[in-house]
């Protein structure tokens, strides 16, 4: 359990960090990475072009952080508060104009040998749009 929650704090320090290559570090090649409210994206590669597309129209910044995971270490959860700015209009999304938000949000965690197998991210969009159209 205590590696299963050092892996997962390492790899949203290394998304604070605006770290890409140190959340990969912490991925198996054949991550599913599913996305809220969209497509789950497979390895690593599509997992890279998910992050440089954030970054182009997002700054995060996740506090608040609790990790929590199974005895065994398999699974894992985290609870957080998403800090951002909406930085470039994201396709069929409001337009941007620098909009801050903070939204409640989390994530799920499968752990295979050492590495994370499994992601999925909730935050709710509905709220989003609200914040970043208000």
């Amino acid at each position: 359990m205590t590696d299963t929650i050092t892996l997962i704090t390492r790899y949203y320090r290394a998304f604070n960090d605006g770290d890409i290559d140190g959340m990969i570090a912490c991925l198996a090649p054949d991550v599913a990475h599913h996305v809220n409210e969209g497509q789950v994206r497979r390895g690593t590669v599509a997992f890279r072009a998910f992050c440089d597309h954030m970054a182009r129209c997002y700054a995060e910044r996740l506090d608040d952080m609790v990790i929590m995971a199974t005895p065994d270490g398999s699974r894992a959860a985290a609870e957080f508060t998403v800090h951002g700015t909406y930085l470039s209009t994201d396709k069929g999304l409001p337009p941007a104009h620098g909009q801050g938000y903070t939204l409640p949000a989390g994530g799920f965690f499968t752990v295979r040998d050492g590495q994370i197998a499994r992601i999925v991210t909730y935050y709710n969009l509905a709220d989003w749009i609200a914040q970043v159209s208000a």
